[in-house]
């Protein structure tokens, strides 16, 4: 099975944690959609998944998908207590030191995050589908590099994908 992953476009915080809060997308959405729609407008698909954010289903819907499936495992990472404070005034040291299995005050680690996106792709195992597009996040898509081999865990956050980017993988 071909899955096809997509990053939504630009969001319009800066400076700002954020993970499942539903932040607004830049000025500049029908512009950045409008390269994902053509990137993606030969590309056959048995189905449309979706985080249920805003900025994932937003894209989904201007590609021209109608019948999209909602999963809560695309959201991205639960920041918790964090969601929507400046990273400047947050101390972080801790967490820092053990992100990987340390979650967030009232949110999520990211193993947490790895486990609910791979059982997702293990439960798309079972399908009979033979492409697949999926719109979602930053920390999802580092989470299919993991479990697709592309990405060490320890570097998750080193190499995000870009807005709007679109990555192909073979399940």
């Amino acid at each position: 099975m071909k899955i096809h992953i997509v990053r939504h476009t630009a969001v319009d915080v800066e400076g700002l944690c954020y993970g499942q809060t539903d932040v607004p997308l830049k000025g500049s959405f029908e512009q950045e959609a409008e390269i994902v729609k053509q990137k993606l407008k030969n590309v056959p698909y048995d189905a449309v998944l979706s985080s249920p954010l805003s900025r994932a289903k937003r894209l989904a819907e201007y590609c021209g998908y109608t019948d999209i499936q909602l999963f809560d495992r695309l959201k991205e990472m639960h920041m918790g207590d964090w969601e929507m404070k400046e990273w400047s005034e947050m101390d972080v040291s801790e967490w820092e030191k053990d992100w990987v299995d340390t979650p967030t005050p009232n949110g999520e680690s990211f193993m947490q995050l790895y486990y609910r996106v791979s059982s997702l792709l293990d439960e798309l195992k079972t399908k009979d589908y033979s492409s697949v597009i999926i719109f979602a996040h930053g920390g999802v898509i580092n989470c299919f590099r993991i479990y697709f081999g592309k990405s060490e865990l320890t570097g998750a956050f080193e190499n995000m994908p870009e807005y709007g980017e679109v990555m192909e993988f073979e399940l």
